[in-house]
């Protein structure tokens, strides 16, 4: 391989993973997941303790992915590790969610007027379920 070719393969690599996290920050921006979070739980004095988890997240988790660094970790520290990812995941969906009124729509769509609460829990119990199923037959620790 020569240096033209590897210095267009960095370029590239470099522009991909600087527009990817553009877009993940600007997905969060948008969503404004940290605005929020600060908000309801009345602490913008230490607003830096919604912030800087973000960031350290996701300078950690690029590093791991461009790394074949592993940590092994007892299995309660994955437990928690989990359940926070899931928290993370389940909060940045259900700002999505809030932000194109997808549930209003569906459950009009689907004629549930009027019970969007048993739309939200066939939605909670069938993503837990589901998480479960693939937790329980597919992982194996």
């Amino acid at each position: 391989m020569n240096s033209m070719s590897l210095l267009i393969q960095i370029i590239i690599g470099f522009s991909s993973g600087i527009a990817v996290g553009l877009g993940f920050i600007a997905l969060l921006t948008m969503l404004k997941v940290i605005p929020r979070l600060i908000h309801l739980s009345k602490n913008i004095k230490n607003s830096w303790t919604f912030i800087y988890p973000v960031i350290i997240g996701t300078l950690f988790g690029s590093y791991l992915s461009f790394t074949d660094y592993s940590i092994h970790l007892p299995l309660i520290f994955i437990i928690v590790f989990g359940l926070l990812h899931g928290i993370f995941n389940g909060m940045l969906a259900a700002a999505l969610a809030e932000v194109l009124n997808v549930l209003p729509i569906i459950s009009r769509r689907i004629k549930l007027h009027g019970q969007i609460r048993k739309l939200m829990m066939a939605l909670v119990f069938g993503k837990t379920f589901g998480s479960l199923f693939q937790w329980i037959i597919f992982v194996k620790i």
